[in-house]
C-alpha cells in the first residue's frame, strides 16, 4: 500500500515560527503511513479577489494550491492565534480554495479530512484560533479530526533554538493526531 498524501500547512509567515516547528515535529512522529508535505508558499498568495476566481484567471499559485489539496488525501494545519482569531493569511488561502463559482471543477475541501493543531505563546495556546478554523471548516463541508486537541501553550518553552519539540506530551498529542487523521482517511 503506497502512504497517504498529507499536505501540511502553517498558518505564520515567520521563518522561526513555532507553527512550523509544529509541522516539522509532525514529520518526526509520524506514525508511519504518511507521507507530509510543508507547503511553503502562503506568503505568495494574494488577497482573495472574486473578480478572478474563475478557473482561468486564478493566479497560479492560487492553482497550484487548489491543485495540491484537491490531491492529498488530507491536511494538517498549525494555526498561530492572532486577536483571538485565525490569521488572514491563512483565512486568505482557504477562501481561494472554497470556490467553484463555475461549477465545473469541484471544491478541494469538501469532504477533506483535515487536523488541526496549533502553538502560541500564552497560557491559552491556540485554543481560539482553532475553534475558528473549525468553523470554517463548518462552511467548506470538510471532514474535520475532532479529538484529540493539540494546543501547545507557552510554545516557547516547548522548542529548542533549532526548533526541535523537547516536549514529549506535545509529540505523543501530535502522533494521536496524526493517527486520528489516517483513520478518518482510510474510514
Amino acid at each position: 500500500m503506497t502512504n497517504l498524501k498529507i499536505l501540511a500547512i502553517s498558518g505564520s509567515l515567520r521563518a522561526a515560527s513555532h507553527n512550523t516547528f509544529l509541522l516539522r515535529a509532525a514529520q518526526k512522529v509520524n506514525p508511519g503511513g504518511l507521507d507530509i508535505e510543508i507547503y511553503d508558499s502562503l506568503r505568495d498568495i494574494p488577497p482573495y479577489d472574486l473578480d478572478l476566481d474563475t478557473p482561468q484567471d486564478r493566479p497560479p499559485i492560487v492553482r497550484d494550491l487548489r491543485r495540491r489539496i484537491s490531491e492529498a488525501d488530507g491536511l494538517l494545519i498549525a494555526t498561530p492565534e492572532f486577536n483571538y482569531s485565525i490569521p488572514g493569511t491563512l483565512k486568505n488561502a482557504i477562501d481561494w480554495v472554497s470556490t467553484d463559482w463555475t461549477k465545473t471543477e469541484g471544491l478541494p475541501l469538501l469532504h477533506k479530512p483535515i487536523a488541526i493543531m496549533g502553538a502560541a505563546p500564552t497560557n491559552f495556546g491556540s485554543v481560539r484560533a482553532q475553534l475558528a478554523l473549525r468553523q470554517v471548516f463548518l462552511w467548506t463541508h470538510s471532514d474535520v479530526v475532532v479529538k484529540p486537541e493539540v494546543i501547545a501553550f507557552r510554545s516557547g518553552e516547548r522548542f529548542d533554538a533549532d526548533g526541535n519539540l523537547l516536549d514529549d506530551a506535545t509529540a505523543d498529542l501530535v502522533a494521536a493526531l496524526l493517527t486520528a487523521l489516517k483513520e478518518k482517511i482510510l474510514r
